[in-house]
């Protein structure tokens, strides 16, 4: 099935490559209906239109080429091809489509009919590429069939400058080109229109339509016994035959299976060259013109058997598909040598290259190897030169070098000089961290005492407050509770009156508290004072000791007047005091 679909896509290509292009370079949508309608018709297929629309839609991926129609071609005839269709009209069908367009106007000496045969021979015997071409072999091998039909002689000598000349254009022929070569006369001069035609016929006959031999003979009835005279045709696996060569009124066909065989009778009733051929369900008895014929039709018909009984194609197929194994087999080697043959040359060219490498690196060799004994000459000279400047340099690094260590003693010597007078810096500086100490506890015993002072001014005031709104409650009472009120109002302004000495009194005390603070804030400025002087003392030095920092402070007590500096003892016995001088003007 493989190589009949291979044979009718080489007619179908034709086919399409004939049709007309729009404007935009693509094949017209009506131009593939009325193919793929002719197709199926010719090859038995059910159309369906439907499917052709869904697979071309309006788009860039249209029927622009081959490649485009392929996808159809298969799917929806090629697959559903069953072989039960008249090759013949197939072939003609697409000839019809191509013939016209591309077959040459000027006059030829085959007729239209003979060059459709021609045609369908070279779709037969053309390469498996496209585009389709027919090799010089195959060319070659055509024409000695024509030329055997003829009943000429091969005029190897010509056909060998023609394929000389051919094989420095091109590959091969298409099929207009070989249509042309046979309608020349060219391989056939001295003959006339009617004996090519018939050679055409012939080979045709027996590459395309698979006749193996044909001829008239006797045959003899099966009912009445009689003898009639019949045109035979022997195909690969049938006898068929008719009452004229014109195939026009078919009167039987014999099946031909690998079970038959034919046997040479002898002669009886009259009748000369008989032989049998016995099938299955019926036995034929034939009577050929003359003894030749007769050995030629029994031969040719148990060939044919064997064939069937191998299971081996025709013998023109087989021949066709041994010069073709035969010019892979022959391209393939070629390909072999050509590729050995760069490689040798590939190989060659490494080795001549190796060589010149070899040659140019023994040069270098032998230059380098002159030109290090004369460096190493050279050498030689300068290292006794540089030995001795070397001599003396090393006398003179070693005096700096005495020079060096006799100044690094007597650095070493200040260095420990600066030591000690850095531990004496040390020790002043711990003094003068622990006097700042003493001082800042000094200003945190005044700022207990300011907030204990704070603590009892702030009472104070609170309690003035109270009595003072107890004053304006008393205003606001009956007249009788008036004049006892006034006395108390009196008591209470005189206790007032105390209060306010006490708290000028508190005022003079916050003074002098204040005082104080100020003394012990000079006192530890002059200690910070010191302390920054040492600090900058030891920065000048080389980080050999490091500063004590005084500690975190308390929280300050604060009152209306700024910082306290009452401790907590006498910020309680101030407070006792108060209680006491209210509990008495009470």
């Amino acid at each position: 099935m493989v190589g009949l679909k291979e044979e009718l896509l080489k007619s179908i290509w034709h086919a399409f490559t004939a049709l007309d292009l729009d404007r935009s370079g693509k094949v017209s949508k009506s131009q593939l209906k009325v193919l793929s309608h002719n197709l199926c018709t010719v090859l038995n297929v059910p159309h369906d239109p439907v499917a052709l629309e869904e697979h071309f839609r309006d788009d860039d991926e249209g029927p622009v080429s081959n490649q485009g129609y392929m996808p159809y071609l298969n799917k929806f005839i090629l697959e559903k091809v069953q072989g039960n269709f008249d090759k013949v009209e197939f072939n003609r069908m697409c000839w019809t489509l191509c013939a016209k367009k591309n077959l040459s106007k000027s006059p030829l000496l085959i007729s239209d009919e003979d060059a459709f045969k021609v045609w369908v021979i070279f779709n037969f015997l053309s390469e498996d590429k496209y585009p389709l071409i027919i090799v010089p072999e195959e060319i070659e091998y055509l024409l000695k069939k024509i030329t055997e039909a003829m009943g000429a002689g091969w005029q190897q000598e010509q056909f060998d400058h023609y394929k000389i000349a051919l094989n420095t254009s091109r590959e091969g022929l298409s099929a207009w080109e070989l249509i042309d070569l046979i309608g020349s006369g060219q391989f056939s001069k001295g003959m006339d229109r009617q004996t090519v035609s018939m050679a055409i016929n012939e080979v045709f006959n027996e590459l395309i339509l698979d006749v193996l031999k044909q001829g008239y003979m006797l045959k003899k009835g099966h009912k009445r016994k009689n003898w009639m005279e019949r045109w035979f045709v022997l195909k690969p696996n049938i006898i068929s035959y008719y009452v004229s060569e014109d195939l026009k009124d078919k009167k039987g066909d014999i099946i031909l299976d690998g079970n038959c065989c034919v046997e040479a009778l002898p002669d009886r009733d009259g009748k000369k060259c008989l032989f049998l051929i016995k099938c299955l369900d019926k036995t034929f008895e034939i009577s050929a013109s003359d003894k030749k014929k007769k050995q030629e039709w029994i031969q040719a018909i148990q060939t044919t058997v064997n064939l069937l009984r191998a299971g081996s194609p025709p013998p023109h197929k087989e021949a066709r598909q041994k010069r073709k194994e035969l010019r892979q087999k022959l391209l393939a080697e070629q390909e072999e040598l050509e590729r050995q043959m760069k490689e040798l040359q590939a190989a060659n060219e490494n080795k001549q290259k190796e060589l010149e490498a070899v040659r140019k690196q023994l040069e270098a060799a032998a230059a380098r190897a002159a030109e290090e004994e004369k460096k190493r000459l050279q050498t030689q000279v300068e290292l006794q030169d540089r030995f001795s400047l070397e001599l003396e340099r090393e006398k003179m690094v070693r005096q700096k070098m005495e020079e060096q260590v006799a100044q690094k003693s007597s650095e070493l010597e200040q260095y420990l000089q600066r030591v000690r007078e850095l531990e004496e810096m040390y020790k002043q500086l711990q003094e003068a961290l622990e006097d700042e100490r003493q001082a800042r506890q000094d200003e945190e015993t005044v700022r207990k005492l300011q907030a204990r002072l704070l603590e009892e001014e702030s009472a104070k005031r609170a309690e003035l407050e109270k009595w003072h709104l107890q004053q304006q409650q008393t205003i606001q009472m009956t007249e009788a509770e008036k004049q006892e009120l006034e006395n108390q109002r009196i008591i209470k302004e005189q206790a007032l009156q105390v209060a306010m000495q006490q708290l000028k009194q508190l005022e003079l005390e916050r003074k002098e508290a204040l005082e104080q603070y100020e003394e012990v804030k000079k006192k530890l400025e002059t200690a910070a004072n010191n302390t920054k002087s040492w600090k900058d003392k030891v920065a000048h030095h080389e980080g050999l000791i490091r500063l004590i920092e005084p500690g975190s402070k308390n929280p300050h007590l604060i009152t209306n007047w700024g910082p306290a500096a009452f401790t907590e003892a006498e910020l309680e016995e101030r407070q006792k005091s108060w209680k006491g001088k209210k509990a008495t003007s009470e």
